[in-house]
């Protein structure tokens, strides 16, 4: 963790650097497992998930992703905190249990798919609001809870 006040209340300007570029690669790895879970939703939902919030302003896609970005948030957070020390373990840990999480939320997903009438990959991809997205949504943040805190 940030110790980079001595004793006497100084900045040691080494270790201001050292743990400034930790917290940087922490930053790394999660946006890049953030990024990760956007890639996995869009592979796993029709149509590209860029153009439907951007462009075309699905609200369902919207729900999707959004809760998908808090959902593995948290899961990255929780890793982050429960990580080593020591630099290389820690991002290592943190890039492992990331990836635990993204493989949940996917098997969630389809479950959840294949559990209901209809296709929910389809409805949540429709320019109609549709109410599945948010349980849906929801349902993949208190999975992720339920990850976090197993990791922590």
């Amino acid at each position: 963790m940030l110790t980079t006040l001595g004793a006497d209340g100084e900045v040691d300007a080494g270790e201001l650097v050292e743990e400034a570029g930790a917290v940087l690669a922490y930053c790394g790895v999660g946006l890049a497992m953030l990024l990760l879970g956007f890639v996995l939703i869009d592979l796993l939902t029709p149509g590209k998930l860029r153009d439907l919030i951007w462009v075309e302003r699905n609200h369902n896609a919207a729900v999707l992703v959004s809760t998908g970005f808090l959902a593995q948030g948290l899961i990255v957070v929780a890793a982050i905190y429960a990580s080593s020390d020591a630099l290389a373990d820690g991002l290592l840990t943190t890039v492992v249990y990331s990836l635990i999480g993204l493989v949940i939320s996917a098997v969630v997903f389809l479950l959840v798919d294949l559990l209901i009438p209809g296709r929910v990959r389809h409805d949540l991809v429709h320019e109609t609001p549709h109410p599945a997205s948010w349980v849906l949504g929801v349902l993949r943040i208190v999975v992720s809870g339920i990850v976090a805190l197993a990791i922590v």
